[in-house]
């Protein structure tokens, strides 16, 4: 059945990144793939392929709405290929910090350097491209040079960069990551030993704190949960309660606009702001727990 591909020209890398960024988040129609591309000297062109029956001006009205739409929306029908793998290939290495988020394709090239993580584009929410991820990076690297935490949480791991990340900068740390969906726990397990932390980094399948592994009260010094705004005011007691004193929560998968709500439910359940991360319209919080 052939798929329809929607490209949209940005103005510039930010401005591209915003545009993927807005794209993958689509829950209707949700997008099979997303790419973006350098397409000469300041040009960018951002590209979504959808089921061919997808509704075209929804997608068009969310961009319009989000006011990050510059230009008009180009409309064509393609070939049924696995896009996904395709477009795998065209995904450049992300620098955060001390890492290089990398896939297969650049292996060689990048080789094994201390910061490099191979992750491929697949099942699995994280590869550093969306500003969350790569906020994230940059928060865990910024704590842990102030700290050497000992018992880590990656909240929602996803694909497991982050506690892939969390297992290179806390060699001492013992490192849970845990998901709701079972397909993004076996894909963060089999990174996680790609990248040599296998035995490192315990994977659960758990909905929020709800797993024998983490119910204990003060069992965690570091929390990173890369999720949604909702979910992250849900879980702000329940994410006290698993801090010990002193402890900090890495939060990101919020929007700008969502940063006041989400920084109100954790001042009530006993939070400081330390820091606060903004890219692409994205926002990544440092919290301690009082």
């Amino acid at each position: 059945m052939p798929q329809m591909k929607l490209s949209v020209a940005a103005a510039s890398a930010d401005h591209a990144r915003t545009l993927e960024a807005l794209l993958n988040e689509l829950a209707e129609p949700t997008p099979l793939a997303v790419t973006r591309f350098e397409a000469g000297a300041d040009r960018y062109v951002v590209e979504g392929y959808f089921e061919a029956d997808a509704n075209v001006s929804a997608i068009v009205d969310a961009l319009s709405a989000s006011g990050a739409a510059a230009g008009p929306v180009e409309q064509e029908r393609v070939e049924d290929l696995n896009w996904v793998s395709i477009s795998q290939a065209a995904l450049p290495p992300v620098i955060a910090g001390r890492f290089v988020v990398h896939g297969s394709h650049d292996a060689g090239r990048i080789g094994r350097r201390a910061g490099a993580i191979l992750i491929d584009a697949g099942e699995a929410f994280g590869t550093a491209h969306h500003a969350t991820t790569h906020q994230c990076l940059l928060a865990l690297e910024a704590v842990a040079r102030r700290r050497a935490y000992r018992d880590v949480l990656d909240l929602g791991c996803g694909s497991g960069v982050l506690a892939i990340a969390a297992a290179r900068l806390l060699p001492q740390a013992t490192i849970i990551a845990s998901d709701i969906d079972p397909v993004a726990v076996d894909v963060a397990r089999a990174n996680a030993a790609r990248n040599g932390v296998g035995a490192r980094v315990r994977l659960v399948v758990a909905t929020g704190f709800e797993h024998a592994a983490m119910r204990r009260e003060g069992a965690f010094d570091l929390v990173v949960a890369n999720i949604l705004a909702g979910p992250l005011i849900a879980v702000a007691p329940r994410m006290q309660r698993a801090l010990d004193a002193g402890g900090t929560a890495i939060l990101s998968g919020l929007l700008q606009s969502q940063v006041r709500p989400v920084v109100a439910a954790y001042r009530a359940a006993g939070f400081k702001l330390g820091a606060c991360r903004v890219s692409a319209g994205w926002a990544a919080l440092t919290l301690t727990r009082l």
